[in-house]
C-alpha cells in the first residue's frame, strides 16, 4: 500500500505531500488543477517515462518520494522475482525515490540504494497499477484481450510455463534448421574444411617454428663472415705468433720471478696464472663454436623455402603459427559438426517431438482454462453492465485456432494449430449492445461510452483476484454520466475493500463513496501557479460535493449532504452483508 506520496518541483506543483490511507481516495478539483499531474508523477515513480520537461520552471531538479507498506505475501513474492531489490524480511515498509534532473538524468533508489530504472519498473508492476483516461481504449487492441482474459483467471503461471516450452521448442527447431540447411551449401562447405585441414596438417607445424627457423636463417645466411671472425679471434688468442695466450704465459713468467724476489707479489702472480687459464678456455670455446658453423647453401634454401611456407599459410589463417594451428583446430570440430549433422539432426528431432508433445500439453490445458473461464467471465460481466444501465447488453469471447502444418497437437489425434508464446489461442471479446443482434468483434461496434463501462465492468471482477495492493483511476468516469455514477462509485468501493485505491474524479456521485476526499487546488503564489492539496471532511466535503454539482445553494448543499449520507448507509449495509 503506498502510504506517502511526496513531489517536489514537479510541472505546477513546488512541493506536495500526500499521505493515504486504505480504502478508496478521491481527488477532486476544478479542470487543470494538477490532480492528473499527481497521477503522471506517480507513474513515473514507478518507472515511467520522464524527461527534463517535467520539471518545474526555475528548478535544476525534480523529485518524487514515496512510501510503500509491504504486505508479507507481496514482499516474498517480490524477494523471489526480484532478487537485486535485495529486501529484508524484517521491513515492513520501502521507501522509493526518483529524480531527474535538467540534464534528463535520472537517479532512482530502492530503500536508499540506487538501482537502474528496469528495477524500478520491475518493482512498479507488483506495487501500483494506474489506469488512465483513455484506458478502455485498450479493448479495441485486439491482441489485448487474451492478457485481460488469462488476468481475470489467475493463469499466469500456466502461461509462464507455456512460453518457456514454447522458447525451448523454438531453439531446438532454429539448430535443426541450421543443420539442415541446404546440401550444396554444406557439400562446399564440408569440402574447404577438408582441404584447409589437411594443408595445414600436412605442413606439419611445431609451435614457435617460425621464430626457430627465423634465428637459424641468419645464422645460415652470415656463415661465412662468421666462420672469418671465429677463426680471426682463435688465432689471436692462441695460434699467430705473438698470440694473446703466449704474450700472457711469458709475462705469467716474469711475474714469478719478481715473487722470488718480493713475495708481496703471490697475488699478482696468482691473477696472471688465471687469466692464463681463462684466455685458454675462451680460446677452445671459440674453436669449439668456429667447428660448429654449418656454411651450407643447401640448409640455406630449405629454411628459406619453409618460412615462404609458412607465411603462406599465415596469409590464410592467422598472424603466428600458434593462430593457424589454432585454426585447424576449431575447422576439424566444425567439419566433425558438419558430418555427423545428420546424426545431430536426428537427435534434435526427437528432443524436437518430446517439446512438441510437452508445449501441446500445456498449451492444451491453458485452452481448457481460457474456455472454462470464457464463459464464467461473460456471465459476470454482463451482470456488472446491467448495473451500469446496459441491461440488454451481451458479451462474449471468441477464442479460434488456426491449423498450421508445424504447429502444436493440444490432445492426442488432434490436428495442430498455429502457436506463440501465449499458447494455441486467439481470443476476441464479442458484445451485442441491442437485443436481437448477433454477437461481434466488440472493437468494431462499442461506442466510446459503451467501452469506457465495458472495461469498468471488467476491472470490477478483474481486480477481485489481482495482487497488486494499488490501483489509481484517473478519470474513469470519462464517457459515463452522472446517471449511473452512483453505480461506478459503488464498483470502485466494492474494489476499495480488497485495494487500496486512488480514483481522480469529476462526478460527485462517485467522489461520496471515498473513505478520503482530497481537493486539488490551482493557485497563484509570487505570479507563479502552484498546485496544493486539502483534505476534505464535514462541511468543507460537503461543500466540495455541492459545488462538483454546479452550484453552491441551499438546495444543492442539501442535495450534497444527502449523496454521502446514502453513500455511507450503502457502505456500512455492504459491510454488513460481508459479516
Amino acid at each position: 500500500m503506498l502510504r506517502l506520496l511526496n513531489i517536489t518541483n514537479f510541472a505546477t506543483i513546488s512541493h506536495l505531500e500526500l499521505e493515504l490511507g486504505p480504502g478508496l481516495t478521491a481527488l477532486t478539483g476544478e479542470t487543470g488543477a494538477g490532480k492528473s499531474i499527481i497521477v503522471d508523477a506517480l507513474g513515473i515513480l514507478l518507472g515511467g517515462k520522464a524527461d527534463a520537461m517535467v520539471i518545474r520552471s526555475g528548478a535544476t531538479q525534480a523529485r518524487v518520494e514515496g512510501i510503500v507498506t509491504l504486505a508479507d505475501s507481496l514482499r516474498a513474492r517480490m524477494a523471489a522475482e526480484i532478487p537485486e531489490l535485495g529486501l529484508d524480511p524484517s521491513d515492513d515498509e520501502m521507501v522509493v525515490a526518483r529524480e531527474i534532473n535538467i540534464e534528463g538524468k535520472n537517479v532512482c533508489r530502492i530503500g536508499g540504494r540506487i538501482v537502474p530504472l528496469k528495477s524500478l519498473e520491475a518493482l512498479g508492476q507488483h506495487l501500483v497499477d494506474i489506469h488512465g483516461q483513455s484506458q478502455h481504449l485498450s479493448l479495441y487492441r485486439v491482441r489485448e484481450h487474451v492478457d485481460i482474459l488469462d488476468r481475470y483467471a489467475g493463469l499466469g503461471e500456466l502461461r509462464s510455463q507455456v512460453a518457456k516450452s514454447v522458447g525451448r521448442l523454438r531453439s531446438v527447431r532454429k539448430q535443426i534448421a541450421d543443420i539442415l540447411q541446404s546440401e550444396r551449401d554444406r557439400a562446399q562447405r564440408i569440402d574447404l574444411l577438408q582441404y584447409q585441414v589437411q594443408e595445414i596438417e600436412a605442413a606439419a607445424l611445431v609451435p614457435s617454428e617460425d621464430d626457430q627457423l627465423a634465428t637459424e636463417q641468419t645464422l645460415v645466411a652470415n656463415a661465412e663472415r662468421l666462420l672469418t671472425l671465429a677463426s680471426d679471434v682463435y688465432e689471436a688468442l692462441h695460434e699467430r705468433d705473438g698470440a694473446a695466450l703466449d704474450l700472457l704465459s711469458a709475462a705469467a713468467r716474469d711475474i714469478a720471478q719478481l715473487e722470488k724476489l718480493d713475495p708481496t707479489l703471490a697475488a699478482v702472480r696468482e691473477t696472471a696464472e688465471g687469466l692464463q687459464f681463462q684466455v685458454e678456455d675462451l680460446a677452445q670455446t671459440i674453436r669449439s663454436y668456429r667447428d660448429t658453423i654449418n656454411h651450407s647453401p643447401e640448409r640455406l634454401q630449405q629454411i628459406e623455402e619453409r618460412l615462404e611456407h609458412i607465411d603462406r599459410l599465415k596469409r590464410k589463417y592467422g598472424v603466428s603459427v600458434a593462430e593457424i594451428m589454432e585454426y585447424a583446430l576449431r575447422a576439424s570440430e566444425e567439419l566433425d559438426q558438419l558430418a555427423h549433422g545428420e546424426e545431430r539432426a536426428l537427435e534434435l528431432k526427437e528432443k524436437e517431438e518430446s517439446l512438441l508433445k510437452e508445449a501441446g500439453e500445456l498449451a492444451g490445458a491453458l485452452s481448457t482454462s481460457r474456455q472454462d473461464a470464457a464463459l464464467r467471465m461473460s456471465e459476470e460481466i454482463e451482470r456488472e453492465l446491467a448495473e451500469l444501465a446496459m441491461q440488454r447488453t451481451r458479451f462474449g469471447v471468441d477464442i479460434q485456432q488456426r491449423p498450421a502444418e508445424d504447429g502444436l497437437s493440444t490432445r492426442s489425434g488432434a490436428a495442430p494449430v498455429a502457436f506463440d508464446a501465449t499458447g494455441v489461442d486467439r481470443i476476441e471479446f464479442l458484445m451485442s449492445p441491442n437485443p436481437g443482434e448477433p454477437l461481434r468483434p466488440l472493437a468494431r461496434i462499442a461506442s466510446g461510452g459503451e467501452a469506457a463501462r465495458l472495461m469498468l465492468a471488467i476491472k470490477s471482477i478483474v481486480f477481485a483476484a489481482d495482487e497488486v495492493p494499488t490501483l489509481v483511476f484517473d478519470e474513469v468516469d470519462a464517457g459515463i454520466g452522472g446517471r449511473i455514477g452512483s453505480v461506478v462509485g459503488q464498483k470502485l468501493e466494492g474494489i476499495a475493500k480488497q485495494h487500496q485505491v486512488l480514483c481522480v474524479t469529476h462526478l460527485p456521485q462517485i467522489a461520496c463513496f471515498a473513505d478520503q476526499h482530497i481537493r486539488v487546488v490551482k493557485g497563484i503564489e509570487d505570479d507563479r501557479t502552484l498546485t496544493s492539496l486539502e483534505p476534505l471532511e464535514g462541511t468543507a466535503r460537503i461543500t466540495e460535493i455541492s459545488q462538483m454539482l454546479g452550484s453552491e445553494t441551499q438546495a444543492s448543499l442539501r442535495s450534497a449532504e444527502e449523496m454521502l449520507q446514502q453513500a455511507s448507509e450503502w457502505k456500512n449495509s455492504t459491510e454488513k452483508r460481508l459479516l
